[in-house]
């Protein structure tokens, strides 16, 4: 009863400091100029899941985007068991669908204990990248300070989850072997089922318990964490990568569209048109000097930015090596 009592009050955290992140970044998107953008649906879809679900630009740099993807796969299949975490939770059970879904749940888990293997061993990579290895477009100085503390936050974040996951299930086998009602047999994980033994196998049904109690909310309190740093984080691209990508103009690479008012005082220039009046009255107004005069589309792009680097290393004129700004 207590359990299930934290668990609602964290829930009730959880949704307020979301409320206020996401609030907040759904107003300022609103700040901008609304856009009507409906056509070619089917091609804005198919951008979607190539682009946005499948990572297909990342594609273009093989081992990184392997890495990432263990570790987008492992977030996205790791939500099933945040499921049975919120019944489990609210509830007061434990494992409440292993009993409903036999041996299609061991596979679930299963599956889920290898992806996070995976997804493990990428983050132990990704760590050495950003802070060991001296990767030129990581020690740029738009990526200092808070983007390279952000990207640590969430790597060592997903290695808090690992553990979780791991204590949960590893204390978990063990003591469905030991014939405590509470802890019913859910059949051998892939990785649990030798690794809990291992690390587990000679401790008391006390400490069993505390530790697989602690990976469970040590899991959730990992994900509520995340869900409520995100709007705070570049990582909240995760979710604004796929409107994002809808959005996208669909025109070739560097075509332009046509500015009127550019194109109007280009031909005035050119002697080609005259000015109409009192030019001083009616100044066109160039690019944007404020927030109003940018297009939602526009402040979405800026929220989707990963802040990797990649534009900076990709930029002819800094590699020149001079310094430009």
């Amino acid at each position: 009863m207590i359990q299930t009592l934290l668990f609602i009050l964290l829930l009730g955290v959880t949704g307020w400091f979301a409320w206020k992140g996401y609030g907040r970044v759904w107003r300022n998107i609103r700040l901008g100029k609304a856009e009507k953008i409906e056509d070619h649906a089917a091609e804005r879809w198919r951008n979607v899941l190539l682009v946005a679900l499948g990572q297909q630009k990342m594609f273009k740099n093989w081992l990184p985007a392997f890495l990432h993807l263990f570790i987008y796969v492992a977030f996205l299949i790791t939500q099933i068991e945040l499921i049975e975490i919120f019944v489990d939770g609210l509830s007061g059970s434990h494992r409440f669908f292993a009993s409903a879904l036999g041996g299609f749940y061991t596979f679930v888990i299963s599956f889920i204990e290898v992806l996070s293997v995976l997804a493990f061993i990428a983050t132990i990579i990704f760590l050495a990248r950003r802070n060991l290895l001296r990767i030129p477009r990581f020690r740029k100085p738009e990526m200092k300070g808070w983007p390279f503390r952000d990207a640590n936050l969430i790597l060592l974040g997903e290695i808090i989850l690992i553990v979780g996951i791991f204590s949960m299930n590893g204390a978990d086998t063990v003591l469905q072997t030991r014939g405590l009602e509470h802890y019913r047999p859910t059949g051998a994980f892939a990785v649990s089922s030798w690794l809990g033994p291992a690390l587990f196998g000679q401790l008391g049904d006390g400490a069993l318990m505390a530790i697989e109690r602690f990976g469970w909310w040590l899991h959730a309190i990992t994900v509520f964490g995340f869900i409520c740093y995100l709007p705070y984080s570049k990582h909240l691209h995760i979710l604004l990568a796929f409107p994002n990508t809808w959005y996208a103009r669909l025109t070739p690479k560097g075509e332009m569209e046509n500015m009127p008012e550019i194109q109007k005082e280009v031909r005035i220039m050119m002697g080609l048109d005259q000015p109409a009046g009192d030019a001083a009255a009616d100044l066109p107004e160039f690019g944007a000097n404020d927030v109003f005069s940018l297009s939602r589309r526009n402040i979405l792009q800026a929220y989707s930015c990963t802040e990797c680097g990649r534009c900076t290393a990709a930029c002819p004129a800094n590699l020149t090596g001079k310094k430009l700004s």
